[in-house]
């Protein structure tokens, strides 16, 4: 008796997998080079660039774009510190979002900017308050969210960024296009 193993179309893996490298480096440029510094980091826009692939990508590949890029920008700017945070806040943001329709600008992508806020200010205050200072503090954990309103100026700048290129990407059928759904084998 044999077995055989459905596989996801290997063009559509292929296409996938270049436009996953593609976002990484834009969330990687956006983030490292379009940002304004802050008292423990810096904020930027990169994440609307997070959302975007969350809404074009399978998930797995559009964790790996989100955790990917995050993590050089974070390297490659001077920031190791905050690498393990990123990869880990960029992953886990994609789960908020859907790629699984015609379009980007659906309720549900545009109701994950609240949760993706949340993660973001509880996330990395949560880290900087605990890891940072090498102990568990309450004085800590509390200077860490006095970070809160650069975090929120951080995810509503995103958020713009989303909407008005989740907007013209709709209008151009850009999913439809160039990463049409797998419909037997969604990855």
């Amino acid at each position: 008796m044999t077995t055989t193993i459905a596989r996801p179309n290997t063009a559509l893996r292929l296409r996938y997998l270049t436009f996953s490298g593609i976002s990484a480096a834009l969330i990687y440029l956006l983030t490292a080079y379009v940002h304004v510094p802050t008292g423990a980091g810096y904020t930027h826009a990169g994440d609307g660039l997070v959302f975007l692939a969350a809404c074009l990508l399978p998930t797995p590949y559009a964790a790996a774009a989100g955790a990917v890029g995050g993590a050089l920008a974070d390297g490659l700017s001077g920031f190791l510190i905050w690498l393990p945070a990123t990869v880990v806040i960029k992953a886990v943001t994609t789960l908020f979002f859907t790629s699984k329709g015609d379009k980007i600008l659906v309720p549900r992508n545009i109701i994950a900017l609240l949760p993706s806020l949340v993660l973001c200010v509880c996330g990395y205050s949560l880290y900087q308050g605990i890891v940072m200072t090498d102990s568990i503090s309450s004085a800590g954990i509390a200077a860490a969210f006095g970070q809160t309103p650069a975090y929120c100026i951080q995810t509503a700048a995103s958020a713009v960024l989303f909407l008005f290129m989740g907007a013209a990407l709709d209008r151009m059928k850009f999913r439809q296009k160039f990463l049409p759904h797998d419909k037997k084998h969604p990855c």
